[in-house]
């Protein structure tokens, strides 16, 4: 049997509505042989019918293989990954936040490199990384050296069209779960990064240079995913979140203007780049007793590379709430203490920021407070412990908060709603900080085994 055939007839493009989205077919034979492409948009559809009719219409020989048209199937197995990858992140880009953009482009340079076809005039590891982080992050001022650098991925790296064959995609996602000491990644690292892959791919199907999604068939084995909880070990009593927040106070230059900072990660679980936008606007407290704390942004610590201004620390919407959405945190009268000590002491910057950095006044960044706190640990701490998870991050302050909530007794979904999560997230992720339960689920068998 030819390989190519003009015996070729194109119907007309079929739309299947599901519950959840409608998917447009375009089906066509070659040599009685049936084939169908889905796609998302009417008009990426029409466009791949139009293209396949102009090349029937030409006489062009289709290919009874794939049923497309020979010049379709040449021009796509030339197209090689890294120039599809940066299209594929400037695509993501508009509707991504910078710390997703900047997830996608670990994600793809982790991809890009396993896919590295050549050996001869290889730049070394750092260089490779070093250059695809300019590409993904849309940066046009490279110098030289990174774009000789990205021009030898550009001719290196292998064809999309290969990544139809399984022994590639399972490279790919072994490279994906590897860290760069040969470690294995995380779990959510390896979902993360799996999930930028798929969604990569199922571009590449949409652009035509792929007839499906090779992961949509490709049989895996799953390691069982593990449930993302909290350390208990990494969560502090109340004694011991006081005596840092003190220990904190002691710190020269900086520490002082980040005792209220901490403060709202132990008393109000906030996430530190929640604290970061806090301005006084925000903050209904009274004199003394309980207040409110009104949390409309956040402001996440990524390199200006990945965000729209330029700008690092850009200011974004709260996590897993809708444009605008905000939400209410109550102010212990603790936590409103500290707050009225820090403006009265170091006031507020030109914005109505409630922290800023001491030399320049600039934002806190978390190697400002990260540094702030691994000193206060080691001043607090013994040895010992200082080698322990406990409150090795300013972040294990918000579980200590949360886990501290759910022991008083407060229901959960009022919990969930302080602190951002939903009460599903919630309660998995703090099922091992539970502490009261425990002990007097302990007490109930002990008194039972007494008789």
């Amino acid at each position: 049997m030819s390989e190519t055939s003009y015996a070729v007839r194109i119907w007309k493009t079929w739309v299947y509505r599901g519950k959840k989205r409608s998917t447009h077919y375009v089906r066509w034979t070659v040599e009685g042989e049936s084939f169908k492409v889905g796609f998302v948009r009417a008009a990426l559809a029409e466009s791949f019918r139009a293209d396949l009719l102009a090349a029937a219409r030409r006489g062009e020989a289709f290919r009874v293989a794939d049923g497309r048209p020979v010049s379709m199937a040449r021009a796509n197995s030339s197209t090689t990954w890294l120039p599809f990858a940066i299209d594929y992140a400037a695509m993501k880009w508009p509707d991504a936040s910078a710390g997703h953009r900047r997830s996608i482009a670990e994600s793809l340079t982790t991809a890009t490199t396993a896919l590295i076809s050549g050996r001869r005039g290889r730049p070394a590891d750092a260089e490779l990384r070093a250059a695809l982080k300019v590409a993904f992050s849309r940066n046009l001022d490279a110098d030289d050296r990174t774009a000789r650098v990205l021009d030898w991925l550009a001719r290196n790296t292998r064809p999309v069209a290969d990544l139809a064959q399984p022994d590639v995609v399972r490279a790919v996602l072994a490279a994906l779960g590897t860290k760069l000491d040969g470690g294995r990644a995380a779990p959510d690292t390896l979902r993360r990064k799996r999930m930028t892959l798929t969604n990569a791919l199922a571009y590449a199907v949409e652009r035509e240079l792929l007839t499906g999604n090779p992961l949509a068939d490709l049989r895996v084995a799953q390691k069982a995913r593990g449930v993302r909880e909290v350390d208990r070990r990494s969560v502090v009593n109340p004694v011991q979140a006081r005596t840092l927040l003190n220990a904190v106070r002691t710190i020269r230059h900086d520490g002082p203007r980040l005792v209220a900072f901490f403060g709202l990660l132990y008393h109000a679980a906030l996430r530190p780049e929640e604290a970061a936008a806090l301005g006084r606007e925000h903050l209904a407290i009274p004199a003394d007793g309980w207040g409110e704390l009104h949390l409309t942004a956040a402001v996440p610590d990524v390199g200006g590379e990945w965000t729209d201004s330029g700008r690092r620390g850009e200011r974004r919407g709260l996590k897993h709430r809708g444009a605008g959405e905000g939400r209410i945190v109550p102010c212990t009268p603790e936590l409103t203490a500290l707050l009225h000590e820090h403006l009265r002491c170091f006031g507020t910057g030109p914005d109505g920021r409630l922290f800023r950095g001491s030399r320049n006044g600039g934002r806190v960044s978390s190697t400002l407070y990260g540094r702030i706190w691994a000193k206060a640990r080691a001043a607090t701490f013994t040895p010992e412990v200082a080698a322990s998870p406990l409150a090795r991050r300013p972040y294990d302050l918000r579980h200590a908060a949360v886990s501290t909530w759910l022991n008083a007794g407060i229901e959960a979904p009022r919990v969930a709603e302080w602190a951002g999560h939903s009460v599903a997230v919630l309660l998995r992720t703090y099922a091992k900080c539970l502490d009261g339960g425990e002990r007097q689920a302990r007490e109930r068998l002990a008194r039972a085994l007494a008789g």
